[in-house]
Formats: structure tokens, C-alpha cells, sequence
């Protein structure tokens, strides 16, 4: 369900998390500072409501001696605008006064007497008289005419003061919070610069060719940011360590591989006069065929079948070593068309039993390179089909311009590759089976002789394989027509 959700960075969680946190504390600040400021505002108001309550019912009103304030004795001395009055007897409201900013005492409407005559005796409690708005009330038991006062002062300042207060602590938390946002910004952004200089090493580092060849692994994280005192100094001194022992584990891996190819070479090298020395005795004892019995004859065919094969493997094996050595290629300007008929010709000799069929462009596709590799790479190619297909299997060979470059292609409708074997095809000593007979197909560097001169090239190759279908894909530089 998360698994599309962008993921933040860290640096984003960071501020983010740094302006919930202080939003959070503005909030719990203003909570408490509003119920604070509503109990001492309140608390301000019950005394205001205690003192009318005493003037209503005459301990704060007429001298001693003199009957209390009370109905029909006019407007009750001291009491301030928006003051309410209400007298019960017996459970009913007889009479009500409520002073208005000007000075004139209003009735108050039937509807908010349950209200009046349900208020308990002693405590001040807030109600919701409509639209007269929230009073505090209290009332108050008396011995004068009538059984109980009631008492109320309206908490529209109260309310109104607490609104205005809540107003400027949130206009003044969201300042803070935009404030504290575009610092918070500033400060982890240069707070987290360390880890970026090291992103930006380990990026350089990732784009370094370390499978092959030798490599420079120059790269390191600066010295300001390997402070061990420091936690992030920390990651870039272990990560400076981890990229050592890597330069060092390269080294050991190109100097090893050098030694295995310059091996390889000389003994390729070495191979080839007694090989060829065995070939020709063998060639020159079977021109004379009177004087070698039969069974003998057939030995020496053996013997010069296997050392002409030898030597096709120890010619593949040091043209590999020159090209891993980086021995520099021809240059030249070779038709490519001309060179796959060629090729295809061949392989229908090499290969009666298969369909071979060509798609070419009207025009000639000329690509720069050495035509001996180049020929090597497209009957490398056709022999893979051959050897790894039926008799009946249809091999097309395909050449076209395609945005700069030279696509080649070789297609067959054969059982395919194998799905284990695909990511390692062009492995030196890959082969379809685990066999290494003469009947199983070559030597296994037919299809890395192909990756090794087509990289020499600066080309690529290719494959798409599934049941009944597979294509090699072979893209070169083109040189313009």
C-alpha cells in the first residue's frame, strides 16, 4: 500500500519533524496559558459577582436597619451594565431586572426562567441564556420578601479576552513556526553537508568500472569530515577504511588477472609451433598411403583433426589475452554488407541443414574497425545459431542504420537459451551444457570473443531469448554516408 509513496529524505524528515515538535509545544503553551488566564479572569468575575449578589440582597445596599433592595424599590445601586437580577418565590420567578448599557432595567424572557429557578443555592455556575449570551450566575438564599435572588454578570468580556489572547498566541506560534521552519532549513542543510560530500564519493565510486581491468580507486572522503569525535565523522573515516581495503582487494584482483593472461598468452604462444609441427608430420605420413596401414592412417586423421582444433582454441585463447591487454585494433573502413554475405555464405556451406536468409539495406553499411575481427564476430554468431539449433531451424541475419549506430542482428526460430545460462553467455567457457565433448559445439569462446571485439569496438552486444525465438543484437558506431 506504501510501497509507491515517495520516500522523504532526511533531510526533509528533519525539519519536519523539528516544526511538529515545536508546534506542539506552541500548542500545550497556549492550552495552558488560555486555561490559566480563563481561571484568573474568572476568579476576577466571581468577586465582581459576590458584590453585586451582596447589593442585591441588600448587605452591601441600604444602611442598617432598612429594609433590603428589592422589587418596585428601583434600579439597585452599584450594579454595572449587563447585570442581571432575578427574585423567586416559592419556586417561581416573581420578578426580573436586567441592566442595559443605557442605564434601563429590561425583563428577562419567560423562556430562560427554568433556568433561573433550577440554579442551585451557594456556587457560581455558568449558563447559556441565548441570545442575552453566558452569564455567571449565583444564587442566594434570603430571608426578605423573596425566597431566593439570583444574581448574574455576563462572561462576554471574559470571552472576548480569551479570544483575542488565543488569537495573538496563534498568530504569533505561526511566525514563530515559519521562522523556525526557514532556520531549521539553513541549519540542517549545512548541518548535513558532511553527508552529501560523502553521498557524492560513494556516487563517484559507483560509477568507477570495478569489475575489470585495473582501477584507480582514488576516491576518498575529505579529512574534515573523519573527525572520530563526530558521528558522521565517524561514517566517513569507516567509509575512507572500507574504500582502502577495496583499492587494496583490486590491485590484488588486476595484478592476479595479469599474471593469468600474460600465462595465457605465452602458453598460446608456446602452443603454436608444436602444434603446427604435429599437424604437418601428420599431414606428411598420410600422403603416403601405400606405406601406412589403414588403421594407422585413420590415426594420424585423428591426430591432425585434434591438433587443427587445438590450434583453433589456442588462437582464440590468445586473441582474448591481446584484447584484454588492450593491443590496439585495425582502423579502417570495412563494408559491413559485403562481409555478412560473405559470412552467411560460409555458414550455409558449414551448415546445410538450416534455413539461412539475409535482410539487407538497398545501400552499403560501412562501419571503421578491423575486418578480420569483425568477420570473426558475425561467424562466431552464425556458428552459435548452427550449433545450438536443429536442422530446419531459420537463422535470418539483419543489418540496418539506427540513431548513429550500426544494428546487427542474428535471429533464429530455435528452442532458445536457457534462462540460467543467459546472464553468463558471454562468460568465457559458457556453454549450453556442462559437457565439454566435441559434440556439445566449441570451445565456449565463440560468444566471448564476439563481447571482447565488439567492446574493442566501442559496440555492444545483446541477447533476447524465449522458446522459439532468440536474437543477438549487435549496435557499432557508423561512420557518416
Amino acid at each position: 500500500m506504501f510501497s509507491n509513496r515517495r520516500a522523504k529524505t532526511l533531510r526533509t524528515r528533519l525539519i519536519a519533524e523539528q516544526v511538529v515538535l515545536l508546534a506542539m509545544v506552541c500548542l500545550v503553551i497556549g492550552v495552558v496559558t488560555l486555561v490559566v488566564l480563563r481561571g484568573f479572569l474568572v476568579d476576577q468575575l466571581d468577586r465582581q459577582l459576590s458584590e453585586a449578589s451582596d447589593r442585591a440582597t441588600g448587605r452591601q445596599g441600604p444602611p442598617r436597619g432598612e429594609p433590603p433592595l428589592g422589587r418596585g424599590q428601583g434600579p439597585i445601586p452599584g450594579q454595572g451594565p449587563g447585570t442581571l437580577n432575578a427574585w423567586i418565590n416559592d419556586g417561581q420567578v416573581s420578578d426580573t431586572r436586567l441592566q442595559t448599557v443605557r442605564g434601563v432595567e429590561e425583563e428577562i424572557p419567560e423562556r430562560f426562567h427554568s433556568i433561573l429557578t433550577n440554579l442551585p443555592i451557594g456556587s457560581k455556575y455558568d449558563r447559556d441564556l441565548g441570545g442575552l449570551g453566558t452569564y455567571r450566575l449565583v444564587a442566594t438564599q434570603t430571608q426578605g420578601p423573596a425566597d431566593v435572588i439570583i444574581t448574574g454578570l455576563p462572561m462576554e468580556q471574559v470571552n472576548d479576552t480569551l479570544w483575542t489572547v488565543g488569537l495573538v498566541l496563534g498568530a504569533v506560534s505561526l511566525v514563530g513556526l515559519t521562522i523556525t521552519g526557514a532556520a531549521g532549513v539553513v541549519i540542517v542543510r549545512r548541518t548535513l553537508r558532511p553527508l552529501d560530500r560523502m553521498a557524492a564519493t560513494a556516487r563517484r565510486v559507483a560509477e568507477l568500472p570495478l569489475d575489470r581491468g585495473e582501477v584507480a580507486l582514488s576516491e576518498r572522503v575529505p579529512e574534515a569530515d573523519t573527525d572520530p569525535d563526530t558521528e558522521v565523522g565517524q561514517v566517513g573515516s569507516a567509509l575512507n577504511k572500507m574504500l582502502g581495503h577495496v583499492s587494496d582487494a583490486l590491485e590484488a584482483r588486476h595484478a592476479s588477472e595479469t599474471r593469468v593472461r600474460q600465462f595465457v598468452a605465452d602458453a598460446s604462444h608456446e602452443l603454436r609451433t608444436p602444434l603446427a609441427a604435429i599437424r604437418g608430420y601428420a599431414e606428411l605420413v598420410r600422403r603416403q598411403p601405400d606405406e601406412v596401414p589403414p588403421p594407422i592412417s585413420h590415426a594420424l586423421s585423428r591426430v591432425e583433426s585434434e591438433a587443427g582444433r587445438m590450434t583453433t582454441l589456442v588462437e582464440d585463447l590468445l586473441l582474448l589475452a591481446r584484447l584484454d591487454s588492450g593491443r590496439p585494433l585495425l582502423t579502417e573502413p570495412v563494408d559491413l554488407s559485403r562481409l555478412v554475405v560473405d559470412a552467411v555464405s560460409d555458414a550455409r556451406v558449414a551448415g546445410p541443414g538450416h534455413q539461412w536468409r539475409l535482410d539487407l539495406p538497398s545501400d552499403p553499411v560501412v562501419v571503421t574497425g578491423d575486418e578480420q575481427r569483425l568477420h570473426q564476430v558475425v561467424a562466431n554468431l552464425l556458428a552459435n545459431g548452427r550449433t545450438h539449433t536443429p536442422p530446419g531451424t531459420t537463422v535470418t541475419t539483419g543489418l540496418a542504420r539506427a540513431d548513429g549506430h550500426v544494428e546487427l542482428t542474428v535471429t533464429d526460430d530455435g528452442p532458445g537459451i536457457p534462462a540460467d545460462l543467459r546472464p553468463e553467455i558471454f562468460e568465457r567457457f559458457a556453454r549450453g551444457d556442462g559437457s565439454r565433448s566435441r559434440s556439445a559445439g566449441g570451445t565456449g569462446l565463440g560468444l566471448a570473443i564476439v563481447s571482447a571485439v565488439l567492446h574493442a569496438h566501442d559496440g555492444t552486444v545483446t541477447v533476447l531469448s524465449e522458446p522459439g525465438r532468440t536474437r543477438f543484437t549487435v549496435l557499432l558506431p557508423a561512420v557518416p554516408a
